[in-house]
């Protein structure tokens, strides 16, 4: 009777149980979603509404309508852009619990015919080229934003705005290679802190004139567009500051997943979004519309410092955000053989979406500073911030577009409306930032620009260089019937040659029996292939074709946000028959040294480009985490 009423009791808490650790991991992920997704969103209202207003008034005094009509803006362009279109729908579109510009292009690629998927490859080049010109001007103008309310502490602090800018920024940039592991924990907590202050201090301010609510009212932007067409186009740009960050929402939700992303918007951001909005919106108001910097100054007396030093943490924990995301980017670009390999380093033993990338970080490094010393002041590089952004989300709205007809099956009239809705509204800001190239937004067009040059030409010249390669190759087969009719000289152990054209003899193998006369007893032809997935589960990972006793074919397969790990996938071999022991294995890679042709099919400068980033490219043997003491390079040169 005991050990039932032990089991009945037992029973009836496991539920309970279960749903007081479901809520802990949920709110443990609302507050790292807090501190990695909605860091750059989170730090647009210090310079939002500033920067708007002085758009739309081309000085520093405001009108009523100003402020109401560019209020009336901010909230619907977040309730549109981020409520409706990333919340509610794009991050449905999530491939295997994946996001991100590229995880919608490979999303979308799936069961197109050749000529569809290369014009998706294209839209989706295009959009990562732009999110890593984003990644540059976040930091920069970020950091800068929150040093600027040193200013505002003392005017004294003017002349050390710059330079202390540069020593946060170098100092952000230096951790990076020790990981975030150890900070993401302060991350969460840390932005929430933000989110709750800058919604108290909004809160507060609107007591000065609580007229500024009926922003609420879209009928505000009709009567502001309409009343001041002259600088209305400019103004738009400026508001969608406001929205800047949004793309992050889709880009983390395989670190958060989706509910945790969606309940921290609607029940913490989106509400202290607002209430900060309004607040500076009713502190401008009450001061007669002059416009300053509404922000810091509403935080008046004691609390300003504080104000400022947590918006000094804000916005290194926004930057933090963006930077990674740039290293997860170009890993999966890296994947999708849209880069040349890059030299990857691993910073936690756990997650391995913790990555550091010396050569992506460097770069960054020097352009972000570049900007700081280059512009001297938020104002100045928020003309350069909208481009790279809107660009995105135009990107981001066509991909999602192939997706619901293709993938969700929709029909062609909501899918075309739903794309149109969302279109007219990116197009709208995109047009309304482009008109800003001379004032600075000629950074992000370059930086963009400059990426998708480099990922058209690696792109291009590996199809090339594959097609040539091809051409004068003996296929495989016939090189395995030959060796079994009249084998040479065996040799014990197993040879792994890896090449990206599993059909054809790889070239390591011809020059080794060209010039050493032998051949091992088991020669396996390695190809590694990169998934439209951003993983594969062990039991799709391997495929082994038999081709005669001396040969055999293995196909190894990664997602595009795993690190191939060669001798670790080869383990799983052995549960198909094959009997792999890394100590009598030796591997097999062709170094070539690439040469480039009058009538390679590209330009001479593209040829060089190319052969310059094939020479950059991380070696072959780390990035597939092969043991070096198993290595053979054998060199071949070749013509692009």
């Amino acid at each position: 009777m005991a050990n039932d009423d032990a089991g009945g009791h037992a029973d009836s808490t496991q539920p309970a149980a279960k749903d007081s650790l479901g809520q802990s991991n949920l709110i443990i992920l609302m507050l790292g979603a807090l501190g990695v997704v909605y860091g750059d969103i989170g730090t647009s209202p210090i310079y939002a509404l500033r920067e708007a207003l002085r758009a739309s008034t081309g000085g520093n005094q405001a009108g009523r309508e100003d402020v109401l009509g560019i209020l009336s803006l901010i909230v619907w362009a977040l309730t549109i852009i981020v409520t409706i279109k990333y919340i509610v729908f794009v991050l449905r579109a999530d491939n295997r619990r994946e996001g991100g510009t590229l995880s919608l292009m490979a999303l979308a690629r799936r069961g197109l015919s050749k000529r569809s998927s290369s014009v998706i490859l294209w839209v989706g080049m295009c959009g990562a080229a732009l999110f890593l010109g984003d990644a540059v001007i976040t930091p920069a103008i970020s950091v800068l934003s929150a040093v600027e309310g040193l200013e505002v502490v003392t005017p004294a602090f003017d002349p050390y705005v710059v330079p202390i800018t540069l020593i946060i920024l170098a100092a952000l940039f230096a951790v990076q290679r020790f990981g975030t592991g150890s900070v993401a924990s302060v991350f969460g907590p840390v932005t929430a802190l933000w989110f709750v202050a800058i919604g108290l201090s909004g809160l507060m301010h609107i007591a000065d004139d609580p007229s500024v609510l009926a922003a609420i009212n879209p009928l505000h932007i009709a009567y502001f567009l309409s009343h001041s067409p002259s600088t209305a186009f400019v103004t738009i740009g400026a508001v969608f500051l406001a929205v800047t960050g949004a793309e992050a929402l889709y880009a983390d939700l395989g670190h958060f997943g989706r509910r945790p992303i969606v309940l921290a918007w609607l029940m913490i951001v989106f509400p202290c979004l607002l209430l900060s909005y309004f607040g500076q919106g009713a502190f401008v108001l009450s001061r007669g519309g002059m416009i300053g910097h509404p922000f810091f100054e509403m935080n008046h007396g004691w609390t300003l410092v504080p104000m400022v030093a947590l918006a000094t943490a804000a916005t290194v924990i926004a930057s933090q955000a963006v930077i990674s995301g740039a290293y997860s980017l170009v890993r999966q670009a890296v994947q999708l053989n849209m880069l040349p390999r890059f030299e990857i380093r691993h910073t936690s033993e756990t997650q391995s979406g913790q990555i550091y990338l010396p050569r992506v970080n460097l770069l960054l490094a020097l352009s972000v500073m570049l900007l700081v010393v280059g512009f001297g002041e938020s104002s100045a590089l928020a003309s350069a911030y909208g481009i790279s952004v809107t660009g995105n989300m135009v990107v981001t709205t066509i991909l999602l577009y192939v997706v619901t007809r293709r993938i969700w099956r929709w029909t062609l009239l909501p899918a075309l409306a739903l794309a149109v809705f969302f279109g007219v509204v990116d197009v709208g800001f995109f047009l309304a930032n482009i008109v800003k190239v001379l004032e600075g937004g000629w950074v992000s067009i370059l930086i963009a620009g400059a990426v998708l040059v480099v990922m058209v030409t690696w792109v291009r010249g590996t199809r090339l260089l594959f097609e040539k390669s091809r051409k004068s190759e003996i296929p495989l087969d016939f090189i395995a019937e030959q060796m079994a009719a009249k084998p040479p000289q065996l040799v014990p152990g197993t040879a792994v040659f890896l090449t990206s054209d599993r059909m054809s003899a790889p070239a390591a193998m011809m020059h080794s029996l060209k010039h050493y006369k032998v051949l091992h007893e088991q020669n396996v032809i390695l190809s590694v292939v990169t998934a439209q997935h951003p993983t594969v589960p062990d039991s799709e990972r391997i495929k082994m074709t038999p081709i005669n006793d001396l040969f055999m074919r293995v196909t190894m397969r990664f997602g595009y946000m795993e690190q191939p790990n060669i001798p670790k996938a080869m383990a799983i071999c052995r549960k198909q028959g094959w009997k792999f022991d890394i100590m009598s294995t030796s591997f097999f890679l062709s170094r070539r040294s690439i040469k480039a042709s009058p009538n390679s099919g590209m330009p001479l400068w593209q040829d060089r480009l190319f052969i310059g980033l094939a020479s950059t490219a991380a070696d072959a043997t780390r990035y597939f985490q092969i043991p070096t003491g198993r290595v053979v390079e054998v060199g071949t040169q070749v013509t692009v």
